[in-house]
């Protein structure tokens, strides 16, 4: 126990029966002041989306009339015309194919190498780590001229493969800055005694490092995954062939076929972010779990 934790329980004990319960509900609730700016920040955040959702609900009428209006009556066509569009489905499974393909590229090719970084020593391990923690700062959008040429030299344009190996090189920095403090707090104890048990070094790392290592390597693969599945930039400059588009040039595509019917739009731009944020939402204690555990380590 801290000695700022001690003095404030013995400061809290000192205060009158009534006072101290009221001191300890401000502890343990902290100050509403901070509700108050998360309240008003998750506002900001959540209702740009709601707008979007509702939106696709309602006639171009009602949004010409009232834009910030609920719908009234509430209209499913829009929803229905974009579900039964067979170009929505195609988008949807190449999106699907592309963020599946970088999400397990990034994460078995980052645990491999997160392993050799951790475990091993040897001349030159922190000018590669720091590499590694350089190609956060490293954005798709400088790269993109040389990275298309690259592409295209290698016969790769105008299909899924040309995206997602990019995706997987530029997901693997947040993979292995993420994985290495996980794989590092593993004792050097349990190697040795798996090794004494006549494991190889190869039979560790599948039956012991990837099973500790699973929160983290959850949390990984989940940030490549929606990475992957918004990726907009590298998927316009290779992508040409509309069977081919992904949702987020799908959206781009449908606004400009359906540029006059906005609720329409709006309906397509909802349905191509629902999966990412479900996705998001049913994994987000992962996500924390593993960040948390990172920092710890």
């Amino acid at each position: 126990m801290s000695a700022e934790t001690l003095n404030t329980r013995v400061a809290i004990r000192a205060i009158p029966p009534k006072g101290r319960r009221a001191r300890e509900a401000d502890v343990k609730w902290g100050s509403p002041a901070v509700y108050l700016v998360a309240l008003v920040l998750i506002t900001i955040c959540i209702t740009p989306v709601l707008y979007v959702i509702i939106g696709g609900f309602r006639t171009n009428s009602q949004i010409t009339l009232d834009p910030s209006g609920f719908p009234s009556p509430w209209q499913l066509g829009n929803y229905g015309d974009v579900l039964a569009s067979s170009e929505f489905w195609t988008a949807m499974l190449n999106s699907t194919i592309s963020a599946a393909g970088t999400t397990a590229g990034a994460v078995v090719l980052g645990v491999m190498a997160s392993y050799v970084l951790a475990r091993y020593e040897f001349a030159g391990r922190g000018v590669m780590y720091a590499l590694f923690a350089a190609g956060l700062m490293f954005p798709v959008t400088v790269a993109i001229t040389p990275l298309y040429i690259l592409i295209r030299n290698l016969g790769l344009v105008n299909s899924l493969a040309g995206i997602i190996l990019p995706q997987i090189a530029f997901a693997l920095p947040t993979t292995i800055i993420i994985l290495v403090p996980f794989l590092r707090a593993i004792p050097k104890e349990l190697e040795e005694a798996a090794s004494i048990d006549g494991a190889s070094r190869l039979g560790f790392f599948w039956r012991m490092v990837v099973p500790l290592s699973l929160p983290g390597v959850i949390t990984v693969g989940i940030l490549a995954f929606v990475g992957a599945w918004n990726g907009y930039m590298l998927p316009l400059f290779i992508l040409n062939d509309q069977s081919l588009f992904t949702l987020p040039l799908g959206v781009q595509n449908f606004a400009s076929q359906y540029s006059v019917d906005t609720a329409r739009v709006l309906a397509y731009t909802s349905l191509s972010m629902l999966p990412a944020l479900v996705f998001f939402s049913m994994f987000e204690r992962r996500i924390v779990g593993g960040l948390t555990g990172a920092v710890k380590g």
